[in-house]
């Protein structure tokens, strides 16, 4: 399992930061504005419409991504730094994450799943920070990862999404209809997997 969730957590990675970098280029060059899928032109005319706040949350999100991988695979002094600059840059993405819930494209259904996640993912950074200084290594890492994995769960989202706007001739679904559906199942996905690996591993440990 641990090599699946390796491979799990580099997708979600490289995912993350081409739909961070794809933001930042519609909003920087209007790009969105002439998409061919009318869905997308209107996606994107909804971020522009609040664009400090969608940079101020994607920004440091994409720092957080970056650096994710040097804290979790890293050793030594620049792990230890990195580490220390998670936190503050988490609780950017998380305060950030409950503004732009205002503009949810998916209405209630897309709000109480980031309401919902976004707490859990502050909850676990929270934990893993309050446990950095107290020497119980294992428990603090194990925070860390859930927190970790449901942040990346927004990357979980966007292959969901893809099924969605694949079916949506057949469905007739619009963005506004599915979108909190797939924030629902691609947060829980993240979610579901690293409590069943964490667990293991305590189990594991204990054995």
């Amino acid at each position: 399992m641990k090599r699946i969730l390796r491979v799990g957590f580099w997708v979600c990675t490289a995912i993350a930061v081409l739909v961070v970098v794809r933001r930042l280029m519609a909003l920087g060059t209007g790009e969105g504005a002439t998409s061919r899928a009318p869905e997308l032109a209107n996606l994107d005319a909804s971020f522009a419409s609040h664009m400090a706040l969608t940079l101020a949350h994607i920004i440091p999100a994409l720092l957080f991504v970056l650096i994710v991988p040097v804290v979790m695979f890293g050793r030594g002094r620049l792990a230890n730094v990195l580490e220390r600059v998670l936190y503050p840059l988490g609780m950017i993405v998380g305060v950030t994450a409950y503004a732009m819930s205002a503009f949810a494209v998916g209405g209630w259904v897309e709000r109480a799943a980031v309401l919902t996640f976004n707490t859990w993912f502050l909850w676990c950074l929270a934990r893993a920070w309050r446990l950095a200084g107290s020497g119980d290594v294992e428990l603090q890492r194990r925070w860390l990862l859930r927190g970790i994995a449901t942040l990346l769960g927004i990357a979980t989202t966007r292959p969901v999404m893809g099924m969605f706007f694949a079916t949506s001739r057949l469905t007739h679904w619009q963005p506004a209809q599915f979108f909190g559906y797939a924030f629902w199942i691609g947060f829980s996905i993240n979610v579901v997997l690293i409590e069943v690996y964490v667990r293991r591993r305590v189990h594991a440990f204990a054995a």
